[in-house]
């Protein structure tokens, strides 16, 4: 699977690198966010919007919440009923690589120590603007805004595309795709509300895509559909009884 590991990174690992170069070198940050979701005067476009505050920001996490607890459930259930034995490993994966990506990108939030883009003077906040890997002095703010948790849990959906790989390659597309979609629309209204800036969720689609592979490939060996063996007592029940006629 090391192989299939690396084929399923290259590229993607190749131009998240150039991004995050050059997004956490220059103000294209601040300049993507003054263009596209903070008018002067007025504030972020998305700050007092239903749609980016109730729909997409608490719907979008009782979405996720729900994928895992269904995950858990499917997972449970395998060892009551023999018929979801198959999706046992299916749904432990979906499970473990959703709440890990997620838990990743927590720890990481306060571990960098950096501000949101409302927190920042530019945009009418109290603290100095920085670029991404700038020194922050100890007295400075301690921020809890990078990654993005939101996008992340949202680009964290793209965890089906591994679960149907092998089974159905039409739904691992589906997949992949909701999880890309789902994820865009997580972080593009999350910066529209001044909470992320484009690295944020650059930082996160990265990471949401890198835990699954890597725990697809290592932990799970690439192996979600093992064949189930029929229980002995189906065996036994199912097996022709020898005729009693003379």
């Amino acid at each position: 699977m090391s192989d299939f590991w690396w084929r399923s990174l290259r590229w993607q690992l190749a131009l998240f690198v150039v991004l995050a170069m050059i997004l956490g070198t220059t103000d294209l940050d601040e300049q993507v966010a003054r263009a596209l979701f903070f008018e002067p005067g007025h504030g972020w476009i998305g700050a007092a919007s239903w749609w980016t505050h109730d729909f997409i920001h608490k719907g979008g996490q009782w979405l996720i919440r729900g994928v895992v607890f269904a995950a858990a459930c499917m997972w449970l259930a395998s060892f009551i009923d023999d018929s979801l034995l198959r999706w046992r490993r299916a749904a432990g994966f979906t499970f473990v690589a959703i709440v890990l990506t997620v838990g990743t990108v927590g720890v990481l939030k306060h571990l960098t120590n950096v501000n949101c883009p409302w927190d920042l003077i530019p945009f009418g906040g109290r603290y100095p603007y920085a670029h991404l890997f700038a020194h922050r002095p100890p007295s400075a703010h301690l921020g809890r805004c990078f990654p993005a948790a939101h996008s992340s849990a949202g680009y964290a959906l793209m965890t089906f595309y591994f679960v149907f790989r092998d089974r159905n390659p039409r739904r691992a597309r589906i997949g992949l795709f909701l999880g890309i979609v789902i994820g865009l629309i997580f972080g593009i209204s999350q910066q529209s509300r001044g909470a992320h800036f484009l690295s944020h969720d650059i930082w996160s689609a990265m990471i949401a895509w890198y835990v699954p592979l890597t725990l697809y490939c290592f932990g799970f060996k690439g192996e979600l559909w093992r064949e189930v063996e029929v229980p002995e007592v189906l065996t036994a029940a199912t097996m022709t009884v020898p005729s009693s006629e003379s």
